[in-house]
């Protein structure tokens, strides 16, 4: 039986927009706003039982706006419909979870406005995002830091929901032009028409639609704001249309008109059925309460319990799928629920690790090799007013007594859903303070884990003195070195510790560095006095390198 459990710590903050960060920590916008918070499961990893500490603040407030977890872990927020920025801000930031901090980055060049885009990671990692009053879409390149002009679509973005599929293309059921739909083609970077769907899922009085779902059999369940489903089957080429058919319709409400989710949560859970949610029937800006719940089968809608909290109306709720395999329910308040449903996934949605070392030390970084290591699906989706795909691998441990300890990853080798049988990898931190010993370690996609491979934790430490020489080495390397502190084992690198440890790091480094500096200047200075080389002003800014040139040429 399907269950809604409340959170045993309850935020004390009205929570919105949530994004799993890959340290299986789940990120929580304050509804709006600039702060963001993280719930921590406990220690058994269970979220319902999670605790929460406050993170950075963004440099904006937002409300309605486009976000990603990004290939190397960061996250990328842009736009909002509403902002102290301005309406439909056209602004931009990237937060970073090992420095906890915010930077904010340029938007696409000649845009005036972002406001609530859509946006989707590509399968290389790049993000595509519309814009709401052209038909123009620009990519953000995360490695160059840079954007670029992308092809123009058949319509604006405005409201669309933008759904990545298997074969590397974006769908759309386009909401200025509908019943079109239209999909970039990643590899051909063009738009091209993906036909029409056989009813329409766009409200004319708002231009709102549902969300989108990719399922674990290829498919599309496109959720409509006017009570209407659809299902697209993609086709076998890239750019070719693909094909539509009509899904099932909403209930009826009480007044007898079909049940609509205008700008509303859905979510693809384990077992391979979709969580979604509608509200009775309202035209243009009204958007009635309370929610109705459904899971999706592949061929039905089955109407299941709600929260408590479910008496707004749909376009208030949020969802997130956690690694537990549940889904995690939000409303811009104070009440937040867990999800779970029955049923298991089959065998060959799993991801399957085929290459992993057995021997770890905590605090150092590995690869791993896999099937299938970002999931079927993106797996979570909203529409143009909040993004949130998970479809990137998370590695977890779990030690003597059940204990869960997620590792950091980064770098994956693609972005891309449904991957088969490819070899794909990702890098993953063990942190610091790991239990050592026998441990089972598993990567999860989309709440799916594959199964275990048994390795052993030891500790890390440099068996190695504190002494002049080793001192030295370090200070050698602050230019551009790993940050470090200094155990009575040796030095250790911080980053995995978390964002405060590495600040207070980072700062002392600072420190360091400078008063090397004005020691090297003194040193010049003195030697000048010895007449052994031409004096450098101790004012004077030095280029890397330029005081050992100045040796070389003074021998």
């Amino acid at each position: 039986m399907s269950t809604w459990q409340a959170l045993t710590n309850q935020p004390n903050f009205n929570a919105s927009t949530m994004l799993l960060l890959t340290d299986g920590t789940v990120m929580c916008q304050e509804s709006g706003g600039k702060n963001w918070w993280r719930l921590t499961p406990d220690g058994m990893g269970d979220y319902a039982n999670g605790s929460w500490s406050p993170l950075a603040a963004m440099k904006n407030t937002r409300l309605y706006y486009a976000s990603a977890v990004m290939r190397d872990g960061r996250v990328f927020v842009a736009g909002g419909e509403y902002s102290d920025g301005g309406s439909d801000v056209d602004a931009a930031e990237i937060y970073d979870p090992i420095m906890n901090n915010w930077t904010s980055i340029a938007t696409p060049a000649g845009w005036t406005n972002i406001g609530d885009a859509p946006c989707c990671v590509l399968p290389d990692g790049r993000i595509l995002l519309g814009s709401i009053n052209q038909k123009a879409t620009a990519i953000y390149d995360p490695q160059a830091g840079t954007w670029s002009a992308s092809a123009n679509k058949d319509d604006i973005s405005s409201e669309e929901t933008w759904t990545l599929l298997p074969d590397g293309t974006v769908l759309t059921a386009e909401c200025a032009g509908h019943p079109k739909a239209e999909k970039y083609v990643t590899s051909q970077s063009k738009w091209v028409s993906a036909s029409s769907t056989p009813v329409d899922l766009v409200q004319a009085s708002s231009i709102e639609i549902g969300p989108a779902i990719l399922m674990p059999d290829g498919k599309v369940f496109a959720i409509g704001a006017t009570g209407h489903t659809a299902i697209y089957t993609p086709p076998n080429v890239a750019d070719q249309p693909g094909s539509w058919k009509q899904g099932p319709d909403f209930p009826k409400d009480a007044n007898g008109k079909l049940m609509e989710a205008k700008d509303a949560p859905a979510c693809l859970m384990p077992n391979g059925r979709v969580l979604c949610v509608a509200g009775p029937a309202g035209e243009g800006g009204s958007y009635p309460g309370p929610m109705s719940f459904f899971e999706f089968d592949g061929s039905a809608l089955n109407p299941v319990a709600a929260p408590s909290s479910s008496g707004g109306p749909p376009f208030v709720g949020r969802m997130l799928l956690l690694p537990s395999g549940q889904v995690l329910f939000a409303v811009g308040g104070n009440q937040m629920h867990v999800y779970t449903s029955t049923g298991q996934p089959q065998a060959a949605w799993r991801p399957h690790i085929t290459s992993c070392p057995t021997h770890l030390h905590d605090g150092l970084v590995y690869q791993l090799h896999g099937r299938q290591l970002n999931g079927l699906s993106q797996a979570n989706s909203y529409g143009d007013d909040a993004s949130m795909a998970t479809n990137y691998p998370l590695v977890k441990l779990t030690t003597a007594g059940g204990k869960v300890h997620f590792c950091r990853t980064f770098d994956h080798s693609t972005m891309a859903v449904a991957t088969g049988s490819n070899i794909e990898s990702t890098y993953f931190a063990v942190p610091f303070g790991t239990p050592i010993g026998k441990a089972h370690l598993t990567v999860i996609a989309n709440g799916i884990e594959s199964a275990p491979v048994v390795v052993t934790v030891e500790r890390f430490q440099f068996r190695i003195p504190i002494n002049e020489a080793m001192v030295n080495i370090l200070i050698g390397s602050l230019a551009d070195g790993p940050l470090w502190v200094l155990t009575r084992n040796g030095p250790v690198p911080v980053d995995p510790w978390g964002p405060d440890l590495a600040a207070q790091a980072q700062k002392v480094r600072t420190q360091i560095a400078q008063g090397v500096r004005e020691l090297e200047k003194l040193g010049v200075q003195l030697e000048a006095q010895l007449g052994n080389i031409k004096a450098i002003p101790a004012s004077a800014p030095v280029a890397s390198g330029q005081r050992r040139r100045l040796r070389r040429e003074a021998a």
